[in-house]
């Protein structure tokens, strides 16, 4: 077997593993929000939401409430606002990669404006008796959606351009709690249902398998276009 076919097998698996898992990934996301989102535009309850306060407040203890309002701080907008500008200073000045820095608010901005039309569809008000302030309707939530899509982002990138491979499946893992974290803080504080929490991930998550694909082929379209009227300028006028 040549080198070439090899090549050509090897990438062919690769593409092949990616797709099943991004399917998988996928099918999973929208099973799931659907499932939640019937239950809500039926009765509005789910068997699990009340267990959940309980449960999460077992789990992080009752004196924990500074580290809680920290971890939830940081799916706020303002904080996601900060962190997205960070990132897209670094792809610009840094990394010179002004694709990746349009990634970030293409991300960021379409999971915001996806929440808000999805809470104003299904229309759940919050839970009762809060412990923090929360203004606005419940599902899905939007502190777990935008985390899934922007921290997911930050995975995608860590993959992309963290080159070891120990330290890259550090930060994934580390990310990855985060996301879970943030999303166990709002039933801690009782501003969101944990079916909230659970859809905001899954229509956060969704968005990032739609949003990347995407902007990666018109990424290459566009480079595509360029090479080809560079090409067509340079060309000898007979």
């Amino acid at each position: 077997m040549t080198t070439t076919l090899r090549r050509l097998l090897a990438g062919l698996a690769l593409f092949a593993t990616e797709f099943a898992l991004i399917l998988a990934v996928g099918t999973a996301g929208v099973v799931l929000f659907l499932l939640l989102g019937r239950q809500v535009l039926g009765d509005g309850q789910l068997s699990f939401d009340e267990s959940a306060f309980t449960w999460s407040h077992a789990f992080l203890g009752e004196a924990n409430r500074r580290w809680v309002d920290f971890i939830t701080f940081l799916a706020s907008r303002n904080f996601i606002i900060v962190a997205a500008l960070s990132v897209i200073g670094y792809f610009l000045v840094i990394r010179q990669h002004r694709w990746y820095s349009l990634k970030v608010p293409v991300v960021a901005l379409g999971s915001i404006t996806l929440n808000l039309l999805l809470k104003n569809f299904y229309h759940r008000p919050r839970p009762l008796l809060p412990l923090t302030s929360a203004s606005g309707l419940s599902f899905p939530s939007g502190h777990a959606m935008i985390s899934a899509s922007f921290y997911g982002l930050l995975i995608y990138l860590t993959w992309r351009h963290v080159a070891n491979r120990s330290l890259r499946w550090l930060l994934t893992l580390l990310i990855t709690a985060l996301i879970l974290l943030i999303g166990l803080t709002r039933v801690y504080l009782r501003v969101h249902y944990a079916s909230d929490v659970l859809a905001g991930f899954a229509a956060g998550t969704l968005w990032l398998l739609i949003a990347i694909p995407l902007l990666n082929r018109l990424e290459h379209a566009i480079k595509r276009r360029v090479r080809t009227a560079t090409t067509d300028s340079v060309l000898p006028v007979e």
